[in-house]
């Protein structure tokens, strides 16, 4: 069978299923398309033609490099097609958005053809994604006297494929559609559950919200030809929770531009909002695509007359109605005033946020990312030809205050910032141009970054990043057909551009499934890093970390580099001494609490959370920073102090080694070159050269929180509160409350323990609470399932060293097997113990789930409508979020404790304890605690 007749039988499937036939990516199809096209008399002619010109993907995919090809033979005339004239090959090629194109561009404008050559230096100098192979034959060219050379690197240095693109207009309509009230998570843009679909862009866009509300996004778009669908999140936050690309890919493609007649399904400039605004990483992931995330403000506090929030019956505080977005309202954007209008004209709300002037740029060159390579090709052709690159994008922002110190993230910003005057100070505000020291790529957005590099035109990773990872967390659980597909042409993909891989392409070592935050936090062996991941807990103990879209992954991977404002920062620090029977994971609870007690609003939204932490080893510290992103922080930094960032430097090289040990380094001796790192690192804090990051005494912070641990009596379950009158209050992580508010009888359908936030003493108190129980009463009987899925594998070998491996396999029904993975989802689970692969299980929602209607107490971070657990029809499903020891005991009891009953039950159990450092120790060579 030839691929054209298999391709042709995939799209008699796909039509089955209401889908357009796929976009190609395969070379050797494009092949057979070729050869039938060049047959005047073939049958499949015309069609084959339509798919070449209209269905072939752009960049670096192999479909790219044979249509490239093609195109040359037709410009040079080597090839007659009638319907692909020379100027259009050239039209086409200018759509190819680099890597083969660009290479057969420069053959034809360098080659001996002056009529040829003068037509491709006219579209070469329109393209942006040149990288240093390309830069390198236009720099030699020149300098051995090509005046096409230096006709297309006088356009650069003019950066004029950036000055002759259309201004934004001034004025955008819009339709508001309420795509739902209170906080929008991406999960309801791109559910979690079909993660295995979003390279398919036209299928995932399926998923968005519901088949209805896509129709009633279409009805608003016939309805009003001449605006654009606005995308709302009613009295809540857009795109809480992860960044995800897919996401906005979705909302683009229903709602957004086409980006070129010959791409398909690759849309861009959505426009979205919120009454709060746009999540931080979402912004980010709407700025990749050139789209507008407006703050609508549209909800107020009512105050009373002393000027103060009047508050309900529950302690919230009463909103009130600025002006009605409701589904339906046309609504003006004026983006050079930048305001939002109504009908009549009446100005609503002040804008300013959405269209700073680096967001402006981001929308009239189409991308974010066509900015940074834009900018990085003017420097090089401005520094080829020796003149001053004239001044065309808007200068970065840099705010300098006099006798002010650094916060942490300044100090790391100012210490990775690329380009700026040497011996300036920045603060936060400054738009910086960043190294990115670590990058992480997860499983489920993996296969996009890699389109998105393929789009890009990259081929290898930037020389500049310390290391790279791919997991295969997300798709651990189950190894059905979807992930058999998927997940190894990933990894193959990832191995060759020089990301160490968790499951080898050769098959020569033991496929990993760790949780990716828990392998980037030990891959992480500097504090003053900067890490970039695909994924919203992207937040380490170490250094400073993004979670990202999986283009800002991409753009990572292939510049070493990232470009963003440097955030503001709140000040977390704590006073009294923790209760002996009270778990880690409730200070974390504590803190957004307290923080909310304190300060009213949410003070973390948008900014770095700086945690003072000092004595807790990067794993137990994790549990906070991981924790952070439920928070809508922008990231967090963990301030340790000189001793105990020494341990976890050493607990991560031994990590590293490991995965050295299994076979995982690659012949750039990637991981061998972090050990390096981490000794270097060691050494400057042993010496005192360079003690632990710290901040300044004088440094300036947005707000500052005391978390109280004599407060913390009692365990502490954050509730989705699902059945709360105002939907703006549920599913949001502020409610928190003791365990002691639901009186020992909540019923609980099923525990989790699992996740990013767990580590290896979570672990070891699950068996230990397993060994008391059965101690004190001969057995352990569940009365609802208990999952348990150890973050790494490392957990594991290191918990059956230590013995506790033996009483959870005592107590398990199940227990998995790498060498006979799961094929199926599990959708019932029995009242017993279920001890899973590492990696995401149910936390993520893509493979495992709950059963709908379920209320489930987990250790993760999940508490989103459907992501761990979907509605049924009676009732509403829940996923309440509590420490490990609470977790167990409720699925050993099948409802939440009481305190008496917990406090029984924790009764010599080492929890992860935490105490605030009082006093510099004299091993100390670091002045702040």
């Amino acid at each position: 069978m030839s691929l054209y007749t298999a391709y042709l039988e995939e799209i008699e499937t796909r039509k089955g299923e209401g889908l357009h036939p796929k976009p190609i990516d395969d070379g050797a199809l494009v092949a057979e398309l070729i050869a039938q096209i060049e047959d005047t008399a073939n049958e499949h002619r015309e069609d084959s033609l339509n798919f070449f010109i209209y269905n072939t993907l752009p960049g670096t995919t192999s479909a790219a490099g044979v249509k490239a090809a093609f195109l040359k033979k037709i410009i040079l005339g080597e090839a007659t097609v009638a319907e692909i004239t020379p100027d259009f090959a050239f039209e086409l090629l200018s759509h190819m958005k680099g890597g083969p194109s660009i290479e057969v561009l420069l053959d034809l404008a360098l080659g001996d053809d002056a009529e040829i050559a003068g037509q491709a230096a006219d579209v070469l100098k329109t393209q942006v994604f040149l990288y240093e192979a390309d830069m390198e034959r236009l720099a030699a060219a020149y300098k051995d006297g090509n005046a096409i050379a230096k006709d297309i690197l006088d356009s650069y240095a003019k950066a004029e494929f950036f000055t002759k693109l259309p201004e934004v207009d001034e004025e955008v309509k819009v339709v508001t559609y309420i795509a739902a009230e209170g906080d929008i998570s991406t999960d309801l843009l791109s559910p979690g559950n079909q993660a295995h679909s979003r390279s398919d862009r036209e299928l995932h866009g399926k998923c968005m919200i519901s088949p209805e509300a896509q129709k009633e996004i279409q009805d608003l778009q016939e309805q009003h030809p001449d605006a654009r669908v606005m995308l709302i999140a009613e009295k809540g936050t857009m795109g809480v929770g992860s960044s995800r690309m897919s996401g906005v890919n979705n909302v683009a493609l229903w709602t957004g531009k086409k980006a070129s007649p010959y791409v398909p399904f690759v849309n861009f400039a959505p426009v979205v909002a919120g009454t709060n605004g746009i999540s931080p990483i979402f912004l980010t992931t709407v700025g990749v695509t050139g789209g507008i995330g407006l703050d609508l403000k549209n909800w107020v506090k009512k105050l009373d007359e002393n000027g103060k929030p009047v508050l309900d019956a529950e302690g919230n505080p009463v909103l009130e109605q600025k002006y009605s977005v409701e589904t339906g309202k046309v609504l003006t954007i004026n983006t050079k005033e930048k305001k939002l209008y109504d009908e009549t004209g009446a100005e609503l709300v002040d804008v300013s946020s959405a269209f700073t002037p680096q967001k402006v740029e981001f929308m009239k060159a189409g991308s974010s990312y066509a900015v940074v390579f834009g900018k990085k090709l003017q420097t090089f052709a401005a520094e080829t030809l020796g003149v001053e690159a004239p001044a065309v994008y808007a200068p970065s922002k840099e705010v300098t205050v006099a006798d002010q110190g650094l916060t942490a993230v300044e100090k790391i910003f100012n210490a990775n910032a690329v380009g700026v005057e040497k011996g300036k100070v920045l603060h936060a505000g400054s738009d910086v141009r960043v190294k990115v020291n670590i990058v992480g790529s997860q499983d489920t957005t993996g296969l996009m970054t890699s389109q998105e590099l393929e789009a890009m035109a990259a081929t290898t990773i930037s020389p500049t990043v310390d290391a790279a990872y791919q997991s295969g967390c997300h798709t651990a659980s189950v190894w059905d057909k979807k992930a058999q597909a998927n997940i190894p042409r990933l990894m193959k993909f990832m191995n060759d551009f020089g990301l160490i891989t968790a499951r080898d392409p050769k098959g020569e070592y033991h496929a990993m499934t760790d949780v990716i935050h828990k392998v980037l936090n030990d891959i992480t062996v500097s504090d003053w890093d900067i890490i970039i991941g695909g994924d919203s807990h992207t937040r380490m103990s170490k250094g400073v970390a993004f979670g990202a879209d999986s283009g800002t992954v991409a753009l990572a991977l292939a510049t070493g580099e990232a470009t963003m404002p440097i955030p503001e920062s709140v000040k977390v620090t704590f006073k009294g001494q923790m209760a002996d029977h009270m778990d880690f994971r409730d200070v974390v609870h504590a803190t957004q609490a307290q923080m909310l007690k304190q300060c009213g609003d949410n003070v973390f939204q948008g900014r770095i959370i700086e945690v003072h932490i000092g004595t807790l080893l990067a794993d137990q510290a994790f549990t906070f920073t991981d924790w952070t992103a439920e928070m809508k922080a922008k990231a967090s930094i963990c301030i340790s102090n000189d001793e105990t960032l020494i341990g976890s430097l050493e607990l991560a090289k031994g990590r590293i080694q490991t995965m050295i040990d299994k076979g995982m380094d690659n012949e750039a001796k990637t991981l061998q070159g972090l050990i390096d790192k981490a000794d270097k690192r060691i050494a400057e804090i042993r010496s005192g050269e360079k003690p632990a990051l710290t901040p300044d005494a004088n440094a300036k912070y947005f707000a500052e929180v005391v978390v109280d641990l004599d407060l913390i009596d009692e365990p502490m379950i954050a509730d989705p509160d699902v059945n709360n009158a105002d939907p703006s209050r549920r599913y949001t992580h502020d409610t928190i409350r003791p365990v002691s508010y639901y009186g020992g009888d909540k019923k609980v359908d099923l525990g989790f323990v699992g996740s990013c936030m767990v580590h290896k003493g979570d672990i070891k108190i699950v068996a230990q609470m397993l060994k008391n129980l059965e101690e004190a009463n001969g057995k352990v009987e569940f009365k609802a399932p208990l999952v348990v899925a150890a973050p790494t594998y490392n957990i594991i070998d290191e918990l059956k060293e230590e013995g506790d491996w033996d009483i959870l396999q005592k107590y398990s029904g199940f227990e998995f097997d790498d060498l006979f993975p799961k094929a199926n989802a599990r959708t019932e689970y029995e009242n017993i113990l279920y001890l899973e692969r590492p990696g995401c299980n149910l936390c993520m929602g893509n493979q495992e789930k709950a059963a709908k209607g379920d209320t489930v107490l987990a250790t993760s971070t999940r508490l989103f409508q459907g992501r761990v657990v979907e509605d049924s029809a009676e009732k509403k499903g829940e996923s309440l979020l509590a420490s490990t020891p609470v977790v167990v005991l409720s699925a050993i009891l099948g409802r939440t404790p009481n305190s008496d009953e917990y406090k029984a039950a924790v009764k010599g159990i080492n929890l992860t304890k935490f105490a605030p450092p009082q006093e510099v120790p004299g091993t100390s060579r670091s002045v702040h605690f």
